[in-house]
């Protein structure tokens, strides 16, 4: 339980295992609480489900898009991958990030693009930066379209947002990781799913079921990976952690 003593400029975290917490209102501490029970508010309310993106749905927490255009800024990778298309929001906002490098395109993978969005996105300013393949993210059919648009010299950034069970994101970060360039990312998302778990809107297996579980196992596998958490490029303030739906999502693969 979650107690805000504005007054007193005060929070005060009574933890399930009796364990109880106070700190001012003032401090990091105290915003990584009230930050943890707003995620969790937040996804409850489908807090995500309320913005767009030059005009698309982008179904994604504005915290993620801004600290994920940082590390695309500095990486300036030539290609982003993102598996889970949906509305196009997020696949326009990498684009538009890209037009005002000069440079860069997007493949966005889905199992089904719906007519009506594939449309829209064809009809959209950033179409011209943009590459749509439909199929199953994991199917080699379609694994091999995606490599196959991809140049030897390139530098690739790859996200994962689709289906987010365990065996799927695993099965995903097996097949997408040898594009990722060295240096760059492999991002698996919201693995909020753990920390949600039991909350409306869940699945009883989330505990264990997420990407974080995936991560793991892949890190374990894979040493030429590991769990990078890129470093904020201006932070003037007391904020030690992002808020974010995507946590020890970044996976960067060593040079």
């Amino acid at each position: 339980m979650l107690t805000i003593d504005e007054a007193g400029g005060r929070v005060i975290l009574q933890r399930a295992d009796g364990t109880r917490a106070e700190h001012a209102l003032d401090t990091p501490d105290a915003f990584e609480a009230v930050s943890a029970a707003w995620l969790r508010c937040g996804w409850d309310v489908k807090y995500v489900y309320g913005f767009s993106w030059m005009g698309r749905p982008i179904i994604q927490l504005p915290e993620d898009m801004i600290r994920i255009q940082e590390v695309i800024w500095r990486l300036r990778p030539d290609v982003v991958i993102e598996t889970g298309v949906a509305h196009g929001g997020s696949l326009v906002f990498y684009a538009g990030i890209f037009a005002a490098m000069g440079k860069g395109r997007v493949i966005g993978v889905d199992i089904e693009i719906r007519p009506h969005n594939r449309v829209e996105i064809a009809a959209h300013p950033m179409a011209p930066r943009i590459m749509l393949v439909e199929g199953s993210s994991i199917a080699p059919k379609t694994v091999a379209t995606v490599r196959s648009e991809i140049k030897p010299d390139e530098t690739v950034l790859v996200i994962l947002d689709s289906n987010h069970s365990q065996a799927h994101v695993e099965a995903e970060l097996e097949h997408y990781a040898p594009l990722v360039s060295p240096g760059s990312y492999i991002v698996a998302c919201d693995g909020i799913m753990a920390q949600v778990a039991g909350a409306p809107r869940t699945g009883a297996d989330w505990t264990w079921n997420n990407p974080l579980s995936a991560i793991d196992t892949f890190l374990a596998r894979h040493p030429e990976f590991t769990a990078d958490e890129p470093p904020f490029p201006f932070n003037e303030g007391k904020v030690r952690h992002r808020v974010t739906y995507w946590p020890r999502c970044y996976l960067r693969r060593l040079p």
